[in-house]
């Protein structure tokens, strides 16, 4: 059986600035798989949640009815969640289309034809929300996207059974 920890991440609705981030970790992410083992990620090839993770990093808003019931199931089977970047924490710029209408949106993108839901595009929810407004987030990592000087501080402190400790080092949009 391993020692190591499992790590996650996932992608709700936002640009995977965030993954791009934890990917500019270079050698230190190398450093860190040697204590965690990446069990799900949309950087693998996993295609099923697995039962039981120690943290999992969420990006993104939650703005459909497929990100809804992701996180959920996320949430029911992690340890620590961890809100990943500024998406994920206030719903930052999926939430730029909430003053609409999905009836709006949907005549948006339809070019005025009558407004129906394409069938290969999940439902949208009224409005994009941050994770914390649908399930218990443990850790709050703001920043568009957080650096990846912030998000190795924080596996690192996660990994080690510490509690990350953030307010000197980011803020909202850094």
């Amino acid at each position: 059986m391993s020692t190591k920890k499992s790590l996650a991440t996932i992608w709700l609705d936002g640009c995977s600035g965030c993954h791009m981030s934890v990917l500019d970790m270079d050698e230190r992410l190398l450093a860190l798989l040697e204590q965690a083992e990446l069990v799900y990620s949309p950087l693998v090839d996993q295609k099923t949640f697995p039962d039981h993770v120690d943290i999992t990093l969420v990006e993104g808003a939650v703005s459909t009815e497929e990100d809804l019931k992701k996180i959920k199931l996320v949430r029911s089977k992690t340890h620590t969640l961890v809100s990943l970047g500024d998406c994920a924490v206030t719903a930052n710029v999926p939430s730029m289309r909430n003053p609409l209408s999905v009836k709006d949106i949907l005549e948006r993108v339809s070019d005025g034809a009558a407004p129906r839901q394409p069938s290969n595009v999940p439902l949208l929810l009224g409005n994009a929300r941050p994770v914390h407004n649908f399930v218990k987030v443990d850790v709050f990592v703001p920043g568009c996207p957080p650096s990846a000087d912030v998000i190795h501080l924080v596996l690192t402190d996660l990994l080690a059974g510490r509690q990350p400790d953030l307010t000197s080092i980011t803020r909202f949009g850094k």
